[in-house]
Formats: C-alpha cells, sequence, structure tokens
C-alpha cells in the first residue's frame, strides 16, 4: 500500500474504530497529559505558578494545611507543597517507567532474538535463565536490587535498571517464541542459501517480523512499574528522599494520616492511578495497528 493510501485511511479510522481503539485513544490522551506536566514542571516553577517541591526552608507553610489558593493540593505534614510534588512526581515517574522499559526491550529483544535463531545449547542456557527470573515475582526482584545497589547509589538510572530486570523476560520468550516459528520459512531458507550472514538475517529479515508484539508489552509493562516504583517508593527503596516520588509521599503521608488529613494521599494516589490507567489503555488498540490480521477485523466489522 502506497503512503497516499494509508493517510486518509488513517484519518478516516477512528470514525470506524473499535472499543479497544477508543479506549487506546482515552489512554494516550491521559499518557500525554501527563508527559506534558512532566515536561512542563520546570517552567511552571520558573514562572510561580508552581512552588519548589523540595525547599530548603518551609518554615512559611504550614504543615498539613488544606487545599486552598496559595496551596492547590495542600501541604504534607513537613509543609511541602503536595501540587509542586504530585507535579513533579509525574516527571520522576515517566523518567524511570521509559529508562525502565526501554532497558528490558533492548535486552529482551536481543536475547530473543539471538536464542531463538542460534538454538542449541545457548538457547537452552538463556532459556533456563530466562525462566528462572520470570518466576521470582517483579517486586521481589526490584526490591531486592534497589536493596542491594544502596542508599548511595539510588537514582533514576539504578530504579531504571532495578524495574527493568523483572521485564526482560517477557520480551524475551515472545520474541523468542516468534522467531524459532519464523526461521523455517521458505524466505528464511532463500536468505541462507543465498548466502546472507546470521546478522543480516537477524535484522533484516526476523526483527521486522518479530517485532510486532513490542508495543503492546511495552505499554503494559509501563503501566505496571508505575505500580511497581511506587512500591518501592512507598517501602522507601525507590529514589532519594530529594527526588518528589508519589510511592515515598504517599510513605509519608501514612505515617501522619488522620481522617481529616485526606489530601496528602488522595493526591499522589490518584496521580498514580491515572497514569497507570493510561498506559494500560494505551495499549488495548495497540495491537490491531501492528497485526495486519486484527486490523482487517476490526475493519471488516
Amino acid at each position: 500500500m502506497t503512503p497516499t493510501k494509508v493517510w486518509p485511511r488513517f484519518l478516516q479510522f477512528p470514525r470506524h474504530a473499535s472499543l479497544s481503539v477508543w479506549l487506546m485513544i482515552t489512554g494516550i490522551l491521559i499518557t500525554l497529559f501527563f508527559i506534558i506536566i512532566a515536561l512542563m514542571a520546570p517552567s511552571l516553577q520558573q514562572w510561580d505558578w508552581i512552588q519548589d517541591p523540595t525547599p530548603t526552608s518551609i518554615l512559611d507553610n504550614i504543615p498539613h494545611s488544606a487545599p486552598s489558593g496559595e496551596h492547590w493540593f495542600g501541604t504534607d505534614k513537613l509543609g511541602y507543597d503536595v501540587f509542586a510534588r504530585t507535579v513533579y512526581g509525574a516527571r520522576a515517574a515517566l523518567q524511570v517507567v521509559v529508562a525502565a522499559t526501554l532497558f528490558s526491550v533492548v535486552f529482551g529483544v536481543i536475547l530473543g532474538l539471538v536464542s531463538g535463531y542460534l538454538g542449541g545449547w545457548v538457547d537452552r542456557i538463556l532459556l533456563f535463565l530466562m525462566d528462572s527470573i520470570y518466576a521470582i515475582p517483579g517486586l521481589l526482584i526490584a526490591v531486592t536490587l534497589s536493596f542491594s545497589i544502596g542508599e548511595a547509589a539510588r537514582g533514576v538510572p539504578s530504579a531504571a535498571a532495578a524495574l527493568g530486570v523483572a521485564y526482560i523476560p517477557k520480551y524475551y520468550r515472545v520474541v523468542r517464541n516468534h522467531t524459532v516459528s519464523i526461521k523455517t520459512e521458505l524466505f528464511m531458507e532463500a536468505a541462507r542459501a543465498l548466502g546472507a550472514s546470521p546478522w543480516r538475517i537477524i535484522t533484516r529479515y526476523l526483527f521486522g517480523n518479530v517485532i510486532q508484539s513490542v508495543p503492546v508489552l511495552f505499554s503494559l509493562n509501563a503501566a505496571d512499574s508505575v505500580l511497581t516504583l511506587g512500591a518501592l517508593g512507598f517501602l522507601g527503596l525507590g529514589l532519594p528522599a530529594e527526588i518528589p516520588e508519589w510511592g515515598y509521599d504517599l510513605k509519608v503521608a501514612l505515617e501522619g494520616f488522620t481522617g481529616e488529613v485526606w489530601w496528602t494521599t488522595l493526591f499522589p494516589g490518584l496521580a498514580m492511578a491515572s497514569l497507570s490507567v493510561g498506559l494500560s489503555l494505551a495499549s488495548e488498540g495497540l495491537s490491531e495497528f501492528f497485526n495486519p490480521l486484527q486490523r482487517r477485523d476490526a475493519d471488516q466489522s
């Protein structure tokens, strides 16, 4: 299909879209909202629209101050502005989520391609290693790695690595299984008969055929990593205390929680849940874009 036919069809597609595609659009809009907020956070602070989330002096702020015109989301027990920390928490969450999912995608896809194509003892060793990691709950892996890293080395890269390791087996299993089923096809045999090197076969012929399910996994794992990062922060094993993070804010809020002080837990928790739901919904219709058979069935329905 030529590009001139694809573009008009894309413009008309939402009108005939299935429910999953509309849910995907909703999820993308929610995710874009958080991305814009995260990117604009420093500018908003420079324009004095939000306060410093970690001020050196908070003597002017009353702890547990209710939401008002000065503090839209109130203040926590330390006197920090909850709105500022919620906005900057989106920035920290997206940084870790993107880094963690990219880390797991790169290693998972590469290992899956190599394992599925080469087979033999390489495949058996990698399959055993990935199955062993996959059998351990992702949160337990993240907690163990974060605890091993230590407080001094904590930051966005270390948190992303701790989260990403748990997701590598998911990409590995999908890519490896697709590679095993495709490498015996006639076009693969023809490429080998023409003298194509294994590297050329993997990058030119295999990669494009096995990568179709990765975007769906990417968004699902991103949604899960938001909650996992929040759990690490709640346990005190996430980002450093000077970096605003929703899980850590919930931990601090619950330590001084009373029935009258509801804003310190509501807004960080609502932001975390909204971003996770948005990323989950974004994966609903992705399969129709990357899987030609599902897209054809959707067009016919």
